[in-house]
């Protein structure tokens, strides 16, 4: 018998993600809960100009916060249980 584990879902991308790339940069964050803009790369296959082009944009929006350890989803930066 083969077992399935779930992994956290989304409910919903914010209504601002409307490129492939800022949805893939997001979900991974949400995925992973902390990325660096390197760590973006290497999992997403992009190239870091557009990691870094991504997250610019997302921060900008108050979508994504910077840590001292790479970015999160500002969900998750001001969720208690996750921050």
């Amino acid at each position: 018998m083969q077992t399935t584990t779930h992994s956290p879902r989304v409910d919903e991308l914010p209504a601002e993600l409307e490129s492939a790339q800022s949805k893939l940069v997001y979900l991974s964050l949400e995925a992973t809960g902390e990325a660096t803009a390197t760590d973006l790369q290497e999992a997403l296959g992009l190239r870091k100009l557009a990691i870094l082009s991504v997250v610019g944009s997302l921060s900008s929006r108050g979508l994504l916060e910077e840590t001292e350890a790479g970015y999160v989803t500002a969900a998750a930066a001001t969720d208690p249980i996750t921050a």
